[in-house]
């Protein structure tokens, strides 16, 4: 399949696209490359030896993304273009809004133009009411509690809307958790702009001492060592869970499949420390803060959907994770800009 992969130079994007090639897709990407970086994409060009066109397109710039997709002769969409930081969303929810909201109503609109009615889309298991028991099947009630997720459930219920008042739209939704790890080349990863918003990235820079001390959010929670327990799952198992979805799609009449992609099993913040004390070999510093309003004590995943209707499971444990993290982000202590100009 010829596939439009929006946001396809971030971190969960770049994995996806070298999944893609590797399955023997063809690949085109835009990405404005606000929280990302063209290099790479120039390293999934090294790693797979086939070209990855990137368009510097935004969303909200329908001139330039009618160009990309009219002329493109696309096959599918996956999407994974959006802003994504819980905090920034709740200090600016227009921005947020704006962003997601309006540019994909600009991919669907310009999509439906060409002729192209098949998409996978980047969703959130932040779409959940936190209140939920555990675990989270995709059946679950509904009530994302913050501007980002809010903005994810929305771009859901419009695609929802899209299929049903067009039967020809073929449509995935792909709510995943918490995607850790890297490439296990170490020559991609997550490269977050800034201070990462993230627990894992975090840690790894205080590893390499961009950063003094892990802040611990939370050390009441009703949990075995109090701290908040989530599900994390790698990064290339994320990716080829697209790449399964974007195959069912090739075979599909028509209508929306709804999936979480998670491991089905939680970790605590203490836990997920350890095993990247073991992966890197060196005590990382941390400090414990009270918690941050809106955060959930719990959350993970029932994955049984997906490998029913998928045949998809997650494989890489959080041993692995954490050592494909560190093989990263030891080689590229600062990421991306540690490429040679």
């Amino acid at each position: 399949m010829h596939v439009l992969v929006t946001g396809g130079a971030g971190y969960i994007g770049s994995h996806t696209v070298l999944a893609l090639l590797e399955a023997g897709h063809s690949v085109h990407v835009v990405d404005n490359l606000s929280n990302a970086s063209a290099e790479s994409l120039h390293r999934v060009e090294k790693l797979t030896g086939k070209k990855v066109p990137l368009d510097v397109v935004d969303l909200l710039d329908r001139p330039r993304l009618h160009e990309v997709i009219a002329g493109g002769s696309f096959d599918a969409v996956i999407h994974f273009a959006a802003l994504k930081a819980v905090g920034e969303s709740v200090r600016e929810p227009l921005l947020y809004y704006r962003n997601n909201i309006t540019g994909t109503i600009n991919l669907c609109e310009e999509m439906a133009l060409a002729g192209v009615k098949a998409i996978v889309f980047s969703s959130s298991a932040t779409v959940y009411d936190p209140s939920n028991p555990m675990p989270l099947q995709e059946e679950a009630t509904l009530g994302a509690v913050n501007p980002y997720g809010r903005t994810k459930l929305m771009m859901e219920m419009m695609l929802q809307d899209l299929q049903v008042s067009d039967p020809d739209w073929r449509v995935w939704l792909l709510r995943y958790f918490n995607p850790i790890g890297a490439h296990e080349s170490g020559m991609i990863g997550e490269d977050p702009a800034g201070e990462p918003n993230n627990l894992v990235p975090y840690i790894a820079q205080v590893a390499t001492g961009r950063r003094q001390e892990l802040r611990v959010f939370g050390s009441d929670y009703p949990t075995p060592d109090g701290t908040g327990v989530r599900d994390y799952i790698h990064v290339v198992d994320l990716a080829i869970g697209h790449v399964m979805a974007l195959e069912r799609i090739a075979h599909e009449a028509g209508g929306v499949q709804i999936c979480n992609l998670g491991t089905g099993r939680g970790y605590s913040v203490l836990e997920v420390l350890a095993a990247f004390e073991a992966a890197c070999g060196k005590k990382i510093p941390y400090a414990m803060h009270p918690r941050r309003p809106g955060d959930a004590a719990v959350c993970y995943a029932d994955p049984a959907y997906a490998e029913k209707v998928l045949g998809w499971r997650a494989t890489r444990d959080l041993t692995q994770m954490c050592e494909d993290t560190w093989r990263w982000q030891s080689a590229n202590p600062f990421g991306y800009a540690d490429a040679p100009v």
